[in-house]
């Protein structure tokens, strides 16, 4: 994102480029799914030797009892074995198939709130830029050419004024860099949560991908079959962790929006508003995002329920807790410290 910054010398931290890196986890998920193929053989062998024994006891329970046999009954082996012959295609195929167009969904939600971020944030930078370039008093601060141009009108005796305006316009580079650098900060924190949610959201994944015949396989023996619905609930519910993310994003990309929307109508009608309390709401959305992120699990838990996860929920819960304490206590503390000392060298 392209924003103004003319003349001022702001800080900028290690560019990272976290969508790349969301590619390289897609790209991870494809690359892993052909081993799959590789654990059919032995669900096959499973599933060979529990259907053996789930159509021998049927048929001789029926027959013990004189009752007629019910072939229906006997056929989930034969579909299960089926399910784990083609289990890339006809299992994952189809899930991801399904699923796929609520994650496209969200993601383009996302990105159209992102654009219009971008692009009111470039419109706020540019109002505040005008809005100090008009008045004289300012425009030295932001502009290296009217700073020359007012050093350059001083006359000999004053120096005074000149060594003022130095220390201001130094003063106001500092200011911006530390309310920049605190903001760059929290964004790559924000995607950091984004990408750590991803990470285990794709190791999961793979892992459900990878071991799912064996759950299938499974299934077919008796007391096992549960097994398969809650393989397909548990990869559905972790599947839903990144539509769940972006709809996250999206809510907290529209609340930055609606702000800068307020400030840029602050800044056209009132030239003399001070927008240091909206940067202050920002940063309390960018640490309330970070630590909302760790509860997208427990969400997605809601849409579909998974035997076996509460326990999971529950310590990534406290642990966002947790961390939520400790980053709100440490941020709290650092700016404020940092404010205080700008405040008084500003005075």
């Amino acid at each position: 994102m392209a924003t103004v910054r003319k003349n001022i010398g702001e800080p900028m931290l290690c560019a990272i480029d976290f969508s790349n890196l969301h590619t390289i986890l897609r790209s991870l998920y494809d690359e892993m799914m052909p081993l799959c193929s590789e654990m059919s053989g032995v669900a096959q062998g499973i599933a060979g030797l529990g259907a053996l024994f789930y159509v021998a006891y049927r048929i001789w329970q029926a027959l013990a009892r004189a009752e007629p046999v019910d072939v229906f009954l006997l056929l989930r082996p034969f579909v299960i074995g089926f399910c784990i012959m083609f289990f890339p295609t006809v299992v994952l195929g189809t899930i991801n198939s399904v699923m796929s167009p609520i994650v496209q969904g969200t993601a383009g939600m996302l990105e159209g709130q992102t654009l219009d971020m971008q692009k009111y944030r470039e419109e706020k930078d540019r109002l505040e830029y005008e809005q100090m370039m008009k008045d004289p008093s300012t425009a030295y601060l932001v502009d290296d050419a009217e700073f020359d141009r007012q050093i350059d009108e001083l006359g000999v005796t004053e120096v005074g004024t000149a060594a003022g305006m130095y220390i201001e316009r130094g003063m106001y580079k500092m200011k911006k860099a530390i309310s920049n650098f605190f903001r760059e900060l929290l964004e790559m924190l924000f995607q950091a949560a984004s990408l750590t949610i991803d990470t285990i959201r794709t190791f999961f994944l793979i892992v459900l991908a990878i071991l799912g015949p064996i759950s299938f396989a499974l299934s077919v023996w008796d007391g096992f079959q549960n097994t398969l619905v809650q393989w397909i609930c548990r990869y559905i519910q972790t599947y839903l962790w990144l539509p769940v993310a972006d709809l996250f994003s999206t809510i907290l990309a529209k609340i930055q929006v609606l702000m800068l929307q307020n400030d840029i109508s602050e800044l056209t009608n009132n030239p003399n508003v001070d927008l240091d309390g909206s940067n202050a709401a920002y940063t309390i959305f960018m640490i309330i995002g970070i630590i909302g992120y760790f509860t997208i699990p427990t969400v997605a838990g809601w849409i579909i329920q998974a035997g076996g996860m509460g326990s999971y929920n529950r310590s990534i819960n406290n642990t966002a807790m947790t961390a939520g304490s400790w980053g709100g206590s440490i941020a709290g503390g650092v700016a404020g410290n940092v404010a205080g000392r700008a405040g008084k060298l500003l005075k």
